[in-house]
């Protein structure tokens, strides 16, 4: 194993880190929060320092990069990226808790949005801008990022990349993997753009703009407000909502686009059950809510946006979805677990291995009626290999061993009813943000013990890694030489 290449790349995460912390000290500069700004900069100080020994000290002698030390580069990478990022939180005293600030910190970079805060209008400018802009690092993912600004990056890299991203298919859009990472930022920092323009153009504060844009694009949900989208116009409401489904489709999509092989990307049959299971959510929750507003278009909305929020698990609201029928926070809840499109800044399960278990299964009934009968399996326009469905079949049994895991740990908690732990289980492991009951889109997570903000934490970062990175740096065995 190269633990040169490990701790020299895990050292450059760090050092994008400490990058990235100065702009909301900047932010703080800019309101003259003087607290804030000395919390950033000293943040700003460790992770530059500590990021630049690892770099100078463990020079590799080769730079190749195998599937395990790309397993360990992203694991190591997200664990210390959220160590360091909680520090701002503390040393300003504004999350007085290290804990709680880790917690807020991991729910930011995977792009989750439980939060702890009771009190979020309270808090300063910078650690506001510090908070939401972790969900735009998070979205695409700090690894990705540094690729793609990084001299020297080896093809070998592309196991970091499928670490990295979700869902169950990786693959490189172009032949070099460094324009493949260059590629994937620019068709989000143009989406984020875009977004933030026509939020200005809804009458939202420069700030608040920034602020959502960060949350819808990356998923995430962290807002400035304590009652998240409610307060803002229809307008900015139906922005956001087609905005959180763009940024929930497969980016190889918007590729395909840009290079204008559009019946190439109008074929796709993981967009298309994507669109289904909108529409019919949908259309399903308005029905079940129908009366509770004052208009059509009100009913509509809601429904449309509470899909959108929780099927991209973004976890932004508009109204307090706790109180709706058992039918819609049913389907709201099924949608958790579904989740985005793979290659996606989404969490969940994925629609693509929702895809790819349909098929699995015609296939078997299939095999059952014709036994002689060989059927291959397609997916995209290409056929699929064994291994791939395989590993589709191996991460639903992995999936649902964590799931039930972490809801066991967490239902040992004192706070909190069945539905409390079993949907705050479901919106930390899938990315989701809000939950039911207790953990609602009005409460927070507070309430829970600092055990079960760890564990949640860790089911956090098991979701949005999904699964294997973490459990292949946790193994002993691979330690091993």
């Amino acid at each position: 194993m190269n633990r040169r290449m490990i701790l020299n790349t895990v050292g450059k995460m760090l050092l994008a880190e400490g990058l990235f912390l100065l702009l909301p000290a900047l932010t703080a500069l800019i309101y003259g929060e003087a607290k804030g700004l000395i919390a950033l900069l000293i943040t700003v100080g460790i992770a530059l320092l500590s990021g630049g020994m690892m770099c100078g000290l463990a020079k590799p002698k080769s730079a190749v990069i195998y599937a395990k030390e790309g397993f360990f580069i992203v694991s190591a990478s997200w664990i210390l990226l959220s160590l360091v990022g909680a520090l701002p939180f503390t040393i300003s005293g504004e999350i007085p808790n290290y804990i709680d600030a880790v917690f807020e910190t991991v729910s930011g970079l995977t792009t989750t949005g439980a939060s702890i805060l009771t009190d979020v209008e309270a808090m300063s400018h910078g650690m506001l801008f510090w908070r939401s802009f972790t969900h735009w690092i998070g979205g695409m993912g700090v690894l990705v990022f540094v690729m793609a600004i990084l001299p020297n990056v080896s093809e070998r890299s592309i196991h970091i990349l499928r670490a990295e991203a979700p869902g169950p298919v990786v693959g490189k859009l172009v032949p070099r993997l460094k324009d493949t990472a260059r590629l994937l930022y620019v068709i989000y920092i143009a989406l984020t753009a875009l977004l933030t323009v026509l939020l200005l153009a809804g009458g939202m504060s420069p700030f608040d703009s920034l602020i959502h844009a960060f949350g819808t694009a990356g998923t995430g949900g962290f807002g400035v407000r304590a009652d998240s989208i409610a307060s803002y116009s229809p307008y900015l409401q139906w922005v956001i909502t087609v905005f959180m489904l763009i940024f929930g489709v497969n980016f190889n999509l918007y590729y395909l686009i840009l290079v204008r092989r559009f019946k190439t990307a109008l074929k796709s049959s993981e967009f298309w059950a994507y669109v289904t299971i909108v529409l019919l959510a949908t259309g399903g929750v308005a029905v079940s809510i129908w009366g509770q507003y004052g208009s059509a278009e009100e009913t509509v909305r809601h429904a449309a946006f509470q899909v959108s929020s929780i099927v991209t698990t973004t976890g932004f609201a508009t109204t307090d979805f706790n109180l709706w029928p058992q039918f819609a926070k049913g389907i709201l809840l099924l949608l958790m677990f579904i989740g985005g499109c793979a290659g996606a800044t989404a969490g969940g399960f994925k629609v693509s291995r929702i895809v790819i278990l349909f098929k699995q299964i015609r296939r078997e009934l299939q095999k059952m009626l014709h036994p002689r009968s060989v059927k291959t399996l397609r997916f995209e326009g290409h056929q699929l290999e064994e291994q791939t469905t395989r590993g589709v079949l191996s991460y639903l049994a992995l999936y649902l061993i964590c799931f039930l895991v972490i809801f066991l740990f967490v239902s040992a908690d004192s706070f909190g009813d069945f539905e409390t732990h079993f949907s705050s289980t479901a919106s930390c492991f899938n990315n989701v943000g809000p939950g039911f009951a207790g953990v609602g889109p009005t409460a927070n997570f507070a309430s829970y013990s600092l055990l079960s903000k760890l564990v949640l934490s860790a089911g956090m970062l098991l979701g949005r890694l999904e699964i294997i990175p973490l459990l292949i740096f946790f193994s002993p065995s691979s330690w091993k030489k």
